[in-house]
């Protein structure tokens, strides 16, 4: 799940929510939208290989 911050940047949160804090895991902040999705691609590859 990506998110713009107000700052600007984009932000990639996990899709569940942790059992501990109930909110999303922050897994990284970028400054543009195409490098969020491009991680965000490795990420879901990494998870299911």
């Amino acid at each position: 799940m990506i998110r713009k911050l107000a700052s600007g940047e984009y932000r990639i949160y996990s899709r569940k929510v942790d059992p501990k804090t109930h909110k999303r895991k922050n897994l990284g902040t970028f400054k543009t939208l195409e490098a969020a999705k491009k991680h965000e691609k490795e990420i879901q590859y990494f998870k299911h290989h």
